[in-house]
């Protein structure tokens, strides 16, 4: 940069210096002898100008432009206002003779050139580094999504085996305690529960592969989610969720895989508040999307941190991996095509999510 500073400051005092020179040699020589000559003397000093547009002035304050486009060398309006632009940048203009009597110059667009020459550099060495950067953090996520993909799919590997086999050790159980009524109760209960960790089990392996959707209506399902997380929750905290109405609102979704992202937030919502609080749901419309509020009473989250909280490790608890949230967003995003983000969050008030869905 210093350099083409320096280039384009050599160029300016060259134009400097010829344009002086231009103005002693009108000073040394008699036009009136021979007109022929001034005409050739002129061109042949305008081509050693390097095209530096310059302007006479005569003793009259008649203007004659040189280097200037041809249709404009005489327009008086424009030479006036590059004059003007010139006495206002500071510079003095040459003060010769004759129809030279001073004489105004401008700098060649080469100068220009060279002296916006490192700029044009710094954007494109800017332009390279930001496609690098780019590119290396896009190849860096897909990494991270086989890495995620990988471990949930090789965990729901890992998890049916056991599964197989405790549902082989409640059946056995069944036939011993045909008719033991407090027995049934408790391993008809742990059936309930072997069941949802199968369910749990099919949610992991259809991460890394493309879910079917199926229009499904939102308020009745928010209703089961509901029913099933107030279950497991404190009696001291309360729900207030949209109750299924007569109208349907269908969203494309994977009922498992949308379920497995509303337990999770209302899973961190029971975390932030402790045994008591109050975890709402409201359902709208916006355009061809539907969009799903869920706000607890909880801790909150700091402002700086409404993005930072879905990516993969991230957390908060002293227990626990991070990948909730990160999963969530994963779902949301990439297998449904919709958007999850904090709407609103105040510490030590409360927390406001937002889902947003393609209508089906």
């Amino acid at each position: 940069m210093l350099y083409s500073k320096y280039l384009a400051d050599r160029l300016e005092i060259n134009v400097k210096n010829n344009v002086e020179l231009y103005s002693e040699a009108i000073k040394s020589i008699n036009y009136s002898n021979n007109p022929q000559d001034d005409t050739q003397f002129e061109l042949l000093f305008m081509e050693n100008l390097n095209n530096a547009p310059v302007i006479l002035e005569d003793e009259d304050g008649i203007l004659t432009g040189f280097n200037y486009e041809e249709d404009i060398t005489s327009d008086q309006e424009f030479l006036v206002e590059r004059r003007e632009a010139f006495i206002e940048s500071g510079k003095e203009p040459i003060v010769g003779t004759g129809y030279a009597s001073k004489v105004y110059y401008e700098n060649p667009r080469l100068y220009t050139l060279i002296e916006y020459f490192p700029m044009v550099q710094v954007l494109l060495l800017g332009a390279f580094v930001g496609l690098g950067y780019f590119f290396f953090s896009t190849s860096r996520k897909a990494e991270q999504n086989r890495v995620w993909a990988g471990m949930a799919k090789e965990t729901a590997h890992q998890l049916g085996t056991p599964i197989s086999a405790i549902i082989a050790w409640i059946d056995h159980l069944k036939e011993m305690n045909l008719g033991n009524t407090d027995q049934l109760e408790i391993i008809n209960e742990l059936s309930s529960d072997v069941d949802r960790l199968g369910l749990i089990a099919d949610r992991f392996s259809k991460i890394g592969s493309k879910p079917k959707l199926e229009p499904i209506d939102i308020y009745d399902e928010l209703e089961s989610c509901r029913a099933y997380m107030q279950r497991r929750a404190s009696k001291k905290v309360e729900f207030e969720f949209p109750s299924p109405s007569n109208k349907e609102l269908n969203v494309n979704m994977n009922k498992h895989l949308f379920d497995w992202v509303v337990e999770n937030l209302i899973r961190n919502s029971l975390d932030a508040m402790g045994a008591v609080g109050k975890i709402t749901a409201s359902v709208y419309e916006e355009g061809q999307m539907v969009a799903i509020d869920l706000s607890d009473t909880g801790k909150g989250i700091a402002q700086g941190k409404f993005k930072t909280i879905f990516q993969p490790g991230f957390t908060t608890k002293t227990r626990g991996w991070g990948l909730g949230l990160s999963l969530a967003k994963r779902i949301i995003e990439d297998y449904h095509q919709g958007k999850i983000f904090v709407k609103n969050s105040k510490l030590n008030e409360g927390t406001t999510f937002t889902i947003k869905l393609p209508k089906a």
